[in-house]
């Protein structure tokens, strides 16, 4: 849960795969995006700066400014000069769901196929999805 502190938000509960497929922007910009759409992150709510986000999550300054820049350009967030990042105005949450349902869809296609191609029959395949949705 993202935590509210003098009009900035700090996000503690980031977690970063060093060994990941996806580069460490990738993960952040996916967890800004999951943030806002499930509604603990909202319009108007500040970022940590790149320095102490990089810092919290120890990694590179030039990762985290990639992710907002990135966010920025996407109309997700917006810089204000001298004060921060903050989740966009004019930001459309509906539309920033349906975009990571896709990715979700795109992640669980990849699965099916590995699960097919190993023989693992879909009730297995449901039951560890299970077992990991309870333990997340």
């Amino acid at each position: 849960m993202a935590i509210l502190l003098k009009g900035w938000c700090y996000i503690p509960d980031f977690i970063i795969k060093q060994h990941s497929k996806e580069t460490i922007y990738e993960q952040i910009i996916f967890q800004v995006k999951l943030l806002i759409a499930n509604g603990e992150l909202k319009v108007g709510d500040g970022l940590p700066s790149v320095r102490n986000l990089a810092k919290s999550l120890e990694v590179s300054t030039l990762s985290v400014q990639r992710a907002y820049t990135e966010l920025q350009n996407n109309g997700i967030i917006e810089s204000v000069e001298g004060k921060g990042n903050f989740v966009a105005e004019g930001l459309n949450k509906s539309s920033l769901k349906d975009a990571l349902l896709r990715e979700v869809e795109d992640e669980a296609k990849k699965i099916i196929q590995v699960a097919k191609q190993n023989g693992i029959e879909l009730a297995e395949l449901q039951e560890l999805i299970k077992i990991f949705w309870e333990d997340n």
